[in-house]
């Protein structure tokens, strides 16, 4: 039986390694595009290559950076090679993954993720959206950004952390659905305080760090504290918490 390819670009990441058990768990082929691999989706070197043949596209890229322009530059660039080349080899469905409540909240990085979501939906290709807050992961992150030695500065912000691997099986289930230009939000099943997930993450890894909450200034900060970031009515709900997914990391 010949499986069906779809291509997974980021596929080596955070969520993209889920995005790829899920699809060989559907029995599809995933082709993970990265540079790793030999493709880089920001100058589309072989990237016609590897969308040779595939039926659908996850994007799942990322770029770690608090720069507007670096955001901006990449999302433009990953998204314009990723449109192009999907259109030329016939993909049926280019599905994204992008952030819940970025059109609420003016920070630098969103500039460039709500860039990719214009040029997508102004394309006319087969494309959907799906927005997701953030990943329970993002706890660790956070605190690999702002630890200072005994202490770490940590954003007010209301969150409502999923697990990546669910929203790796959701990606996944699109792929032989109808494009639905923006998708339904999906979320995880309680929100939190930021600082107290890192306090919480910082406990289960028997780390002593204190934890300052910091308010960030201007109307960004405003909106993350009060929930900008998660998800409103009709939104999709996860299952998997925060501190289940605290236990299966010590498991």
């Amino acid at each position: 039986m010949t499986l069906l390819r779809v291509a997974v670009a980021g596929g080596t990441g955070v969520v993209g390694r889920h995005v790829v058990a899920a699809l060989r768990g559907a029995e599809y082929e995933p082709v993970v595009i990265s540079r790793s691999n030999g493709v880089d989706l920001t100058t589309g070197l072989r990237l016609a290559e590897a969308l040779s043949g595939c039926a659908g596209v996850i994007d799942v890229s990322n770029v770690n950076t608090s720069s507007r322009k670096t955001s901006v530059d990449f999302f433009s660039r990953v998204t314009e090679n990723l449109i192009a080349a999907s259109t030329a080899a016939g993909v049926q469905h280019l599905i994204a993954l992008s952030i819940v409540g970025i059109d609420d909240v003016d920070f630098a990085y969103y500039e460039g993720k709500r860039r990719q979501e214009q040029m997508l939906l102004a394309s006319g290709a087969p494309v959907t959206i799906q927005r997701a807050t953030q990943f329970h992961e993002f706890a660790g992150q956070i605190l690999a950004r702002t630890q200072k030695g005994p202490l770490a500065l940590v954003p007010k912000m209301l969150t409502q952390p999923v697990a990546a691997a669910e929203v790796g099986d959701l990606l996944a289930e699109l792929v032989p659905t109808q494009p639905a230009g923006r998708g339904v939000d999906f979320g995880g099943p309680e929100r939190h305080e930021l600082p107290e997930l890192v306090r919480k993450f910082l406990a289960a890894n028997q780390e002593k760090v204190r934890v300052v909450p910091v308010r960030i200034p201007g109307s960004a900060g405003r909106a993350m504290a009060n929930g900008a970031l998660t998800t409103g009515a009709g939104a999709r709900i996860s299952t998997i918490t925060f501190d289940q997914w605290l236990a299966a990391r010590r498991s």
